[in-house]
């Protein structure tokens, strides 16, 4: 039976979100503390108000939760299960559906972004979270991260060559290869190879700081916001491989040079969520926060368009996008 993974924009039965717990892991308490604000207003944000989906907010420990339930103001749920990084984009399970619209669950191997980051309880957490389901999970020994890929909910989806090609993921497997588990795991079979990721990204460039479909067919892509934008040739790039594929771009603003200490950082626009009742965007206190939110209101009407300061969470490797992984609900898609 055909299987596809269905596009983000597509109806949510509920939302997994990462928990920050491990100061190490945030350059001490205080970042650790506005990481962990900020992961709570994403989440009051997607609940919105009880209008969106169901939000799970896993938390490593009982103390985390703690921290996490006086920050909440809405009714997220808390659920407590042993992480290393929050990084569930990639870490957690990935669910398609087949021609009856009936789900299952997908889990692929990790090994911390190429042996860069490896923490006790990433290796399972996505058996983990899957077993809280009453969904079928079947999963493969390939190495492979939620956040390399993002389709349209047809056969079609993006990618880049500096991840899925890396010899620190899948050492001999060639684009052709790859290309064929990623269509019998995930129903993914039409391939869109763009080249490298932003710079500064600890993932070796997942596609979900770059580049996001916002509707059928076409995808969101950042241009150069000044003249010493460091991924000015990067998104030349993608978007003349991405019309050459025959999809329509849809121009993005770019936050610019974002450095931390003297060292360029990965802040992007793109790492937005997008949840049944609203669209999460991180911001970063740059000139392009509001042209970035302005720039998404059309392909979402009936959404919120909601930004959020994500500062502290990209001072741990990522930002919304990357913290979360959706359920689709079940049935036909809409």
């Amino acid at each position: 039976m055909t299987i596809r993974m269905p596009a983000e924009w597509e109806p949510h039965e509920w939302l997994w979100i990462g928990f920050p717990w491990n100061p190490d892991e945030w350059g001490g308490t205080e970042t650790l503390g506005r990481a962990q604000q900020q992961i709570c207003a994403f989440a009051d944000a997607v609940r919105a108000g009880g209008q969106g989906e169901e939000v799970r907010l896993v938390c490593n420990d009982n103390a985390s939760a703690d921290i996490a339930r006086s920050l909440l103001q809405s009714d997220a749920r808390i659920v407590v299960e042993r992480i290393g990084d929050v990084w569930l984009r990639d870490t957690g399970p990935i669910c398609v559906t087949d021609s009856m619209g009936q789900r299952s669950l997908m889990g692929f191997g990790f090994n911390g972004w190429g042996g860069k980051y490896q923490m006790p309880g990433d290796e399972d957490i996505g058996t983990r979270l899957a077993a809280t389901t009453t969904l079928p999970c079947r999963s493969t020994p390939v190495i492979f991260e939620g956040g390399a890929v993002d389709t349209d909910g047809t056969d079609l989806f993006v990618t880049t060559e500096q991840c899925l090609l890396n010899p620190n993921r899948n050492p001999g497997l060639d684009k052709r290869h790859i290309e064929t588990l990623l269509a019998g795991t995930l129903g993914l079979t039409d391939m869109l190879w763009l080249g490298d990721g932003l710079l500064g990204d600890h993932t070796d460039g997942h596609v979900d700081n770059l580049a996001r479909f916002v509707a059928p067919g076409t995808i969101a892509i950042p241009e150069a916001a000044t003249a010493d934008d460091p991924n000015a040739a990067i998104y030349e790039d993608a978007t003349a491989r991405a019309k050459a594929h025959g999809l329509i771009v849809a121009p993005m603003p770019s936050p610019g040079r974002v450095e931390v200490d003297g060292e360029i950082i990965p802040a992007s626009y793109m790492n937005f969520y997008i949840g049944n009742a609203a669209v999460v965007v991180p911001l970063y206190g740059q000139l392009n926060d509001q042209a970035a939110l302005d720039a998404l209101k059309p392909f979402f009407p009936g959404r919120d368009i909601v930004g959020l300061p994500s500062d502290a969470i990209l001072a741990g490797g990522g930002s919304f996008h990357c913290t979360s992984q959706q359920m689709p609900s079940a049935g036909p898609s809409s």
